[in-house]
């Protein structure tokens, strides 16, 4: 069910993400304007991470992963009633509620984590993540012709695919309503050992307790930042390389080529990952994304006009990012109690959106001071606090089984 709803969901992110710069620049006629519409939808996206963690919290998967469907559709029936009336801020608007839907789809990688045993976690993980393939890859390349079928329309061609996103959204969310029952986290809650109706185990469900759960746990410290760091590291190189790959004469076809390569990288391996994670430990998979995103940093960074280094540069990153995610996921949710579970992964995907979305803000200025090669440069600098770390919690006899 899950793997179903990642589809449904995934659909609707791509296609919207694809087209938000080209609405933005056609509503307020700046190009200058055209990354504001994409960094909304992370806003959004980081914005409602706490407030969905809240209600899964006290009310389990279900209502939260539906709510953040229903939000989401709600943003693409802004967007294009945004663009319609030529209204910016409405746009801006329709893209952070749109956010909700990449919400969704981060929150629903710790459900399928509720109810499987530490052995099995990274495949569970892992195989949620991998459905997203499907949509991500679906997405583009329908965005297009979506935006046909309005033609002669009172919608403008360039907002209607969101009014598909928008039924992508409510089919996820129907598909989660029906079907994602009995309820994932409050059934693992029901098998814990401790009552979930004890005053202790309701003030440990808390989003403060999240926070100190964390703060508890040198684990959670590790998978935290492992999350953080991979995801603003992939955002912030990624954002900025089809600037760079344009300046040395790459065309649009050649650069969208590039971003399926890194696209197919973050999801069609993460089983992949999610093995190795369950087979040969966390802290070995985190081991094996700082060496990957490195690797990546370095390929990309000194690529220059050799194209071909590029994209393997950007399809090495998207195979980093796949370990860090999945391995600080599992980790994650390791290393909490299960009281404290869901508080927690909201908080991660807090800190790993508004990082990034900090990230790519930052990118951009980099580049233009100083170059695409120490972009790469500072992303790789990012992984050496998480790579000391992992180091430090691997000579530990206690980390000898994570």
């Amino acid at each position: 069910m899950l793997v179903v709803s990642q589809i449904l969901g995934g659909l609707g992110v791509a296609i919207g993400i694809a087209l938000a710069p080209m609405l933005a620049t056609a509503v307020t006629g700046s190009e200058a304007l055209s990354g504001l519409a994409p960094t909304a939808s992370v806003a959004g996206t980081a914005l409602l991470s706490l407030p969905l963690a809240a209600l899964m919290t006290s009310r389990g998967r279900r209502p939260g992963l539906v709510l953040a469907y229903l939000i989401g559709a709600l943003g693409g029936a802004l967007v294009v009633l945004g663009t319609m009336a030529r209204s910016f801020p409405l746009l801006l608007l329709g893209m952070a509620a749109f956010g909700a839907g990449s919400s969704a789809n981060l929150q629903a990688r710790f459900a399928a984590a509720d109810l499987v045993g530490p052995e099995r976690r990274g495949r569970a993980i892992s195989t949620v993540v991998w459905a997203t393939t499907i949509g991500s890859v679906v997405g583009p390349n329908i965005a297009a012709p979506a935006g046909r079928l309005f033609r002669g329309s009172p919608v403008p061609e360039t907002a209607g695919p969101y009014l598909w996103s928008a039924v992508a959204f409510l089919a996820a969310g129907v598909t989660v309503a029906v079907l994602l029952r009995p309820d994932p986290l409050l059934t693992a809650r029901a098998l814990a050992p401790q009552s979930p109706q004890s005053p202790q185990g309701e003030r440990k469900r808390s989003l403060r307790s999240g926070v100190a759960a964390v703060r508890e746990s040198p684990m959670a410290k590790l998978a935290l930042g492992t999350v953080t760091v991979s995801h603003t590291a992939m955002v912030s190189i990624m954002v900025m390389t089809p600037v760079h790959l344009g300046g040395h004469g790459a065309g649009l076809q050649l650069i969208g080529l590039v971003i399926s390569g890194h696209i197919a990288g973050m999801y069609a391996f993460s089983p992949v990952m999610g093995w190795l994670a369950d087979r040969f430990g966390r802290l070995s998979v985190i081991g094996l994304a700082v060496g990957l995103l490195s690797c990546a940093a370095l390929l990309a960074g000194t690529a220059g006009p050799r194209h071909g280094q590029t994209a393997l540069g950007l399809f090495v990153l998207g195979l980093g990012w796949s370990a860090g995610m999945i391995a600080g996921s599992a980790l994650l949710t390791d290393s909490v109690p299960q009281e404290a579970r869901a508080a927690v992964q909201g908080l991660s995907d807090l800190t790993m959106n508004a990082a990034a979305g900090i990230g790519g803000a930052t990118a951009g200025v980099i580049v233009a001071q100083w170059g695409y090669g120490p972009l790469n440069a500072v992303g790789a600098a990012l992984l050496l606090p998480v790579a000391a770390l992992a180091l430090r919690r691997s000579m530990k006899p206690s980390a000898a089984g994570a």
